[in-house]
Formats: structure tokens, C-alpha cells, sequence
């Protein structure tokens, strides 16, 4: 079984360069916060290892898919990894964590107040966790990956009701994002017109995970052939920080302990 669905974009897949380069945009932000003990929640392909773990005096990674720890394992021997599939976060003391990033995993997660309550628990005083997730107001069809999507306000009610302090921002982009977005928008809209019943949103998400994951493979190849140019142009340095997260991409909020 592949882990490469289009839901997990991957940089060996041409198509996907700007959706690889959004998620990467991430952990280029995470930088300046890492240090101490750092735990990754959902660490996927590992795009952002390499970048991230020499700042951290150790660095603990978690992730639910056993292929994926297999392959990452031997590629980064001082990285301690764990298959789990979270929350609880097991084996994981009360207090003794830095830094904890998780970026696109909480929209998929059950028990989203018990995901950020053992972030919280994990956290030592003092530090900070960096999170991100779609902004559903962005979002162009449902996902049936995602359990839930949020609005900036739905996240920040949810965030400090647990954490001490959260820091609202959001991951946008350029010119050349907005005209990749506005170009994704307009083919997804071709497609999802023939869904006059609106069964994306009545359907079973297990249903809907083979359909979506072909449509959305044939949309990316299309826009790569509409504009191959823009497509693989598109790096990480044309995502950029918001401080306007309700008209953001991905939520991206930095939550405090005290």
C-alpha cells in the first residue's frame, strides 16, 4: 500500500510541488522556536527532519503509520521515533518537552480538546507548541481524510480554552499562490458540479476516500499541464506569514504554557 495519497503530498510527485512546498513553508516558520527537547506529532514523510532536528538537543517523532517510521529510521538514527496513534501521546512524561510541533494533524484527529490537553500535559513551563491546519473558509471540497476543519475563530476558542496563551497567525502567499489557488479553484469547480446532490458532504467519508484521491490526482496533473511553469516554480519563499489567519491558507497558531 502506498502512503502517497494526495493527501499526503509528496516533493517526488511533480504535481504536487505546491501543495509539498505549502506544507514545507511550516517548518521554516517552526525554526526560530525550536530548541531543547522537541517532539514532531504526525511527522509524515519527514519533510521537515533535516531542517529541524540539529536546532533540538533531542528530537522524538511521532507517527501512525509503521511504513513510515521504517523508512525514516534509518535515515535519521538520532531521531527518536514512535508508532502510535495518538492521543494519548504513550510513553511520553507529564513536563518534559521544549517545543512540540504537529503541523496538518489535528484536523485529523478524533478528540481534538484531548490532542491539545496532552500537548498541554507534555509541555514543560515555559514552553510552546506550533500548530497548523486548513482554514476551512479556504478549503475547496471536503476532504474525507479530515475528521474536522476549522474556521481561525473555531481554533483559537478551542486553543485557549487549554493553553495559556495562543498566537493567531496564518500561512498565505504571493501573487503566485493566490493565481495557483484561484486556478485550483476554478478546475475543482468543473468537477464538483456534476455532484448535484451534494453527496460529498451526505456520503460516508470512507466512501468518498477513492474517488477523491483519483479526482484530485487528475486535478493536479491538469493544472501542471495548464501551467507547468507556475507549478514548479512555486517554493516555500512564496508562502508567507500572516498575521490575518481567517483569510490564511492554513491556520498557524503558536500556543504558550506557562
Amino acid at each position: 500500500m502506498s502512503i502517497y495519497t494526495t493527501e499526503i503530498a509528496s516533493d517526488a510527485i511533480p504535481s504536487d510541488n505546491p501543495i509539498h512546498q505549502r506544507l514545507f513553508k511550516a517548518y521554516y516558520l517552526a525554526q526560530p522556536h525550536i530548541n531543547g527537547n522537541v517532539l514532531e506529532l504526525g511527522c509524515g514523510e519527514g519533510r521537515g527532519l533535516e531542517l529541524l532536528s540539529p536546532k533540538a538537543d533531542s528530537y522524538t517523532a511521532i507517527d501512525k503509520i509503521q511504513e513510515v517510521v521504517d523508512n525514516l529510521q534509518p535515515q535519521h538514527p538520532g531521531i527518536n521515533f514512535i508508532v502510535d496513534n495518538i492521543p494519548p501521546f504513550n510513553g511520553i512524561e507529564s513536563n518534559s518537552m521544549d517545543t512540540i510541533i504537529s503541523f496538518q494533524v489535528i484536523e485529523h484527529i478524533q478528540d481534538d480538546k484531548k490532542f491539545l490537553e496532552e500537548i498541554y500535559r507534555v509541555l514543560k513551563p515555559g514552553g510552546k507548541a506550533i500548530i497548523s491546519t486548513p482554514n476551512i473558509v479556504k478549503t475547496l471540497t471536503r476532504n474525507p481524510w479530515h475528521i474536522r476543519e476549522y474556521t481561525a475563530k473555531e481554533l483559537q476558542d478551542l486553543c485557549s480554552s487549554i493553553f495559556d496563551t495562543v498566537e493567531a497567525q496564518g500561512v498565505s502567499g504571493n501573487e503566485k499562490i493566490w493565481e495557483y489557488y484561484e486556478m485550483n479553484k476554478k478546475s475543482v469547480k468543473k468537477i464538483t458540479r456534476f455532484d448535484i446532490f451534494n453527496l460529498q458532504y451526505r456520503l460516508p467519508a470512507s466512501l468518498l476516500r477513492i474517488p477523491y484521491d483519483i479526482l484530485n490526482r487528475v486535478n493536479r496533473n491538469k493544472l501542471k499541464t495548464t501551467d507547468n511553469q507556475l507549478v514548479m516554480e512555486i517554493t516555500h519563499e512564496d508562502y508567507l506569514l500572516s498575521e490575518e489567519p481567517e483569510n490564511s491558507l492554513d491556520l498557524f497558531y503558536t500556543l504558550h504554557k506557562k
